[in-house]
């Protein structure tokens, strides 16, 4: 049966600034060392796990020639990078804070990186494809990189970033819910988000020629009245500041005249309906409370 060996190639940085890398292995208590490059013998171990504190950016080389897999474990501490690579070709290089393990083969001329990463570090996927991933953690897009939301067909997208500069950290912390029909998306200021019905205009509505119809606080209405005369009831239960504004789309309240039904409440603190028969004629009702009722904005 074959036998596993497991090395441990430890750095130390001398005053000479020229590297050791001491070597552990199994088969004896006894350890040999060699500077950056590693015996042939020494590589053909499949594990090797790379230890100590560097104080400067470190390269480990194996022979030219060999063709084979490891397993390379940076455990070094340390904010300095780490290359594993040929003597005479190229290599992969930890970055300052990879410390991770990682699978890597030669051809015999090249160390390549195989892409297969541990699930423990942080590592960095290029141009790669995941499908349906679940991520339990917060997420960071840096540098004002767009979240991007595609199509059908993906041949476009609407998406997201950040501004230019962000002096602090914010968090919009979305509805639970869906709102209601023209509602927009409002702040409390804190970043929690919620659906809000639009103040400070009306709503406007597509033109009216229902002969009935209830009308709804804050928004708008085009009454058309040139096929019959249209009755709009006031809602049942407003509140202070609710407002509905009406316009003669069509000239013809001269004509067939336009009705406000009162609902209950009264309009100019009389308890009877308004009927509108000015040619033209534009006015918006705001309700005041119960006594006074729905009060003339305009005439």
């Amino acid at each position: 049966m074959g036998r596993y060996y497991k090395y441990k190639f430890k750095f130390i940085t001398t005053s000479n600034w020229w590297i050791s890398i001491r070597i552990y292995c199994r088969r004896s208590s006894n350890y040999s060392s060699c500077n950056e490059q590693c015996s042939t013998s020494n590589a053909r171990n499949a594990v090797i796990e790379l230890t100590g504190t560097i104080t400067g950016n470190q390269v480990v080389t194996v022979p030219d020639g060999i063709e084979k897999t490891w397993i390379i474990y940076n455990n070094t501490t340390g904010a300095f990078t780490v290359q594993f690579k040929t003597v005479s070709g190229t290599g992969y290089t930890f970055a300052t804070t990879d410390k991770t393990t990682r699978i890597f083969y030669s051809n015999g001329t090249n160390i390549i990186d195989s892409l297969i990463v541990n699930t423990a570090g942080i590592d960095t996927l290029s141009n790669k494809t995941l499908a349906s991933p679940t991520i339990t953690t917060a997420a960071t897009i840096n540098a004002q990189g767009e979240l991007r939301l595609a199509d059908s067909d993906s041949s476009n997208y609407v998406g997201f970033k950040s501004g230019a500069t962000v002096t602090t950290n914010t968090v919009w912390t979305l509805p639970t819910a869906d709102g209601t029909a023209n509602q927009v998306l409002t702040t409390n200021g804190t970043g929690t988000l919620s659906f809000a019905t639009v103040s400070g205009g009306a709503a406007w509505q597509a033109v009216t020629t229902s002969t009935t119809f209830t009308a709804t606080a804050k928004y708008g209405y085009f009454i058309n009245t040139s096929a019959a005369a249209i009755t709009c009831t006031l809602p049942a239960s407003p509140t202070q500041g609710d407002f509905i504004s009406f316009i003669d789309y069509a000239g013809t309240f001269d004509t067939n005249n336009f009705t406000v039904a009162r609902n209950g409440k009264p309009i100019q603190g009389d308890a009877s309906d308004l009927t509108v028969a000015t040619e033209r004629a534009g006015f918006t009702l705001v309700y005041a409370d119960s006594t006074q009722g729905w009060l003339l904005q305009n005439n």
